[in-house]
């Protein structure tokens, strides 16, 4: 499916490609694959592309000169991706979570708010398969789509000055995990002991937009013992390639 895009000058080495204002699977995959197509067929004058939700930011190695010849170019690049009928293949990890009181700093509230027990909650954050649409804000945060309508909830009025590393939290219609101890103003309903960056890693994040991503609950125990495994390394993030 083609999308109507909108090409804008962003600086003098910069193009900025906009997609409807809206946050859909099949639009993130045409983002990835233009973006996979415009690195391999402009590899030696793209210098790189930044993709989010419905947008993508391709900064070039020089001066754009040309912006309405650059455009048309760009043009006949995204029309190749109408005939491409591949299967996208993505992985699915596996996040652990731990719910349990001493992590759920914000769950109670949460739940007196959308009047649902916080089993419930539990229940409906762990259903979803989430897809990784982009990494931002911190290294390592991944951006998810896919959460249940009935857990979308206003951000805190005042941020905390202090979320854990590991946070699992609700802000909007979206969920998330703190990579590393910063401020936010999430509704935190847990912890995942999974490293999320690693920057003695190559690549540093295990994940990628486009992959897909299903928490599942452990309780204290289990979480302890995957933070020992990991700090041994021997914990192995469980994962399966699938096709979307």
């Amino acid at each position: 499916m083609a999308f109507k895009l909108s090409y804008k000058p962003y600086g003098e080495q910069a193009i900025l490609i906009e997609w409807p204002n809206k946050i859909q699977d099949h639009m993130l995959y045409d983002v990835l694959e233009f973006k996979t197509k415009i690195e391999s067929g402009l590899s030696e004058r793209v210098k790189e592309s930044r993709s989010a939700y419905q947008s993508l930011l391709i900064v070039y190695e020089g001066k754009v000169n040309d912006f309405d010849t650059e455009v048309e170019l760009l043009k006949s690049i995204y029309q190749t991706l109408n005939s491409s009928q591949k299967k996208k293949q993505s992985r699915l990890w596996k996040i652990p979570v731990c719910y349990s009181s001493e992590f759920a700093i914000d769950i109670e509230n949460l739940a007196r708010s959308i009047r649902i027990p916080a089993s419930e909650i539990i229940k409906l954050h762990t259903e979803p398969i989430y897809t990784v649409c982009f990494i931002g804000f911190l290294p390592g945060f991944l951006y998810l789509s896919g959460l249940n309508e009935i857990l979308n909830t206003p951000r805190k009025a005042v941020p905390r000055l202090k979320v854990e590393k590991g946070a699992v939290a609700i802000g909007g219609n979206q969920t998330g995990i703190y990579p590393q101890e910063s401020p936010g103003g999430w509704h935190v309903i847990g912890n995942s002991p999974i490293e999320f960056f690693n920057a003695e890693k190559t690549p540093p994040c295990f994940a990628k937009a486009g992959d897909q991503l299903k928490f599942y609950e452990v309780d204290v125990n289990r979480y302890q013992q995957i933070t020992l495994e990991i700090t041994n390394q021997t914990y192995s993030l469980e994962s399966e390639l699938v096709n979307d």
